[in-house]
């Protein structure tokens, strides 16, 4: 038997990077997996169910997860992947990069928990998975406010962690550092960057959702940060 078969997981910025990486990984392992996105995009994944999602909507979260639950019969787990970055000097920073932040990786993730909860509270192995960033566990030059909506969903996870564990509700932040996708891209990356041979896959970050997913019910994953070897400690 696959590892999670018959596991319902929603997946939030799920049609392209980490999320659709983490839902091909999931649905590999057995798992039914929900596409939340703001296209609705399928990326190919037999047997996926995808519907338009705003995670700055609460309104669009709860019919996100109202409606995985109505297609699958449950929900056990949450996997918080939407979000936007902006890289630069702070003042250089828009008033809407800065909001965009605000809305998409600190809301979004509130608004995520708030919808998908009451279903995982049914659940007898539920599972809150946020991507965060290793730019939640420090704070880094030019990456100021992203930095702060990192730090953000870390503390949502790790919080919720103490709430929930006794419920049943295991929550774990992956932190990883450089991962090559279309991230920021524009908006403090650009394509020809070097760095960006040297940096994680979106794979890289699926596996290790995976990992935490499938460890034994009688333990739990609190953080797992992970950098590629390029890429410099900060200590």
């Amino acid at each position: 038997m696959s590892m999670l078969q018959g596991r319902v997981a929603l997946i939030t910025g799920a049609s392209r990077g980490i999320g659709a990486a983490t839902a091909r990984a999931l649905a590999g392992a057995g798992a039914n997996v929900a596409l939340a996105s703001r296209s609705g995009a399928n990326p190919g994944i037999d047997g996926a169910f995808a519907r338009t999602c705003d995670v700055r909507d609460a309104a669009s979260l709860r019919a996100m997860a109202d409606a995985t639950v109505d297609h699958f019969g449950g929900l056990d787990i949450l996997v918080i992947n939407a979000g936007v970055g902006a890289y630069g000097p702070f003042l250089d920073l828009s008033l809407e990069d800065l909001d965009e932040m605000i809305e998409v990786n600190v809301k979004g993730a509130l608004y995520a928990v708030r919808a998908a909860l009451p279903h995982l509270l049914q659940s007898d192995a539920a599972d809150i998975v946020t991507i965060a960033s290793e730019a939640g566990r420090r704070g880094l030059p030019y990456e100021a406010a992203y930095c702060a909506s990192k730090f953000a969903q870390v503390g949502l996870t790790r919080a919720l962690d103490h709430e929930l564990r006794e419920r049943g509700v295991r929550c774990t932040s992956v932190c990883p550092g450089g991962v090559a996708t279309d991230f920021a891209m524009g908006h403090g990356r650009t394509p020809d960057m070097p760095q960006l041979a040297g940096m994680m896959s979106a794979t890289d970050i699926a596996e290790t959702v995976l990992f935490v997913l499938t460890r034994p019910r009688n333990h739990r994953i609190l953080e797992i940060a992970l950098r590629p070897v390029t890429e410099t400690s900060w200590g």
